[in-house]
C-alpha cells in the first residue's frame, strides 16, 4: 500500500526541532535517524506526532517554510488548545483563526473538533455567528465560539 508522508526541509536545525516537538507532544516517536558521520548532526529523520508520520531533512537555508502548508491539529478541549498553542508559539509567531508559526517556521493550526460542528450546523445564522467570532480570534476559545453560536 502506498503512503504519503510530509517531508520537511529544516535549516540545519532538525535535531533541535525534534527535541522541541518531543517535549510538546506526549505521543511523539522517533522512528529512525541518519547522520553523515558518527559525530555529525542528524541529517534525516523519520518521526511520528500523534500517529502522523513525518520526515525531516537538515537541508540548509535554501528553502523556507510558508503558510501554504500547515499541520492541522484537531483537539478536543481548551486545555489542549492552550498547551499546544503556548508551546508551539514559543519563539514563533501567532496569526488569526488558530494559526501560528513555530520557531522553525512550520505553520500549525490548533483547532477544536467542536468548531467543525458549529460552522457546519444547519442553522446558518448561528453558524455564521460562530464564524464571525472565530475571525476575530488569534488562539481559538471554545467557550467564546459556543457563546457566539448560542447568542
Amino acid at each position: 500500500m502506498q503512503t504519503i508522508t510530509p517531508f520537511l526541509w529544516f535549516d540545519d536545525n532538525l535535531g533541535q526541532a525534534l527535541e522541541f516537538y518531543a517535549a510538546i507532544f506526549t505521543d511523539f516517536q522517533m522512528l529512525d535517524a541518519s547522520r553523515m558521520g558518527p559525530d555529525a548532526p542528524i541529517f534525516t529523520a523519520t518521526f511520528e506526532i500523534n500517529g502522523q508520520r513525518l520526515m525531516g531533512l537538515n537541508g540548509g537555508p535554501h528553502f523556507q517554510f510558508s503558510e501554504a502548508i500547515s499541520l492541522f491539529v484537531s483537539v478536543t478541549d481548551q486545555a489542549e488548545i492552550d498547551h499546544l498553542w503556548n508551546a508551539l508559539a514559543d519563539g514563533g509567531s501567532t496569526s488569526q483563526c488558530g494559526w501560528l508559526k513555530d520557531r522553525f517556521g512550520i505553520s500549525w493550526q490548533i483547532v477544536p473538533t467542536t468548531l467543525g460542528d458549529l460552522l457546519g450546523h444547519t442553522d446558518r445564522a448561528r453558524a455564521d455567528k460562530a464564524m464571525q467570532a472565530m475571525l476575530k480570534m488569534t488562539k481559538l476559545d471554545i467557550a467564546e465560539l459556543q457563546a457566539a453560536f448560542d447568542s
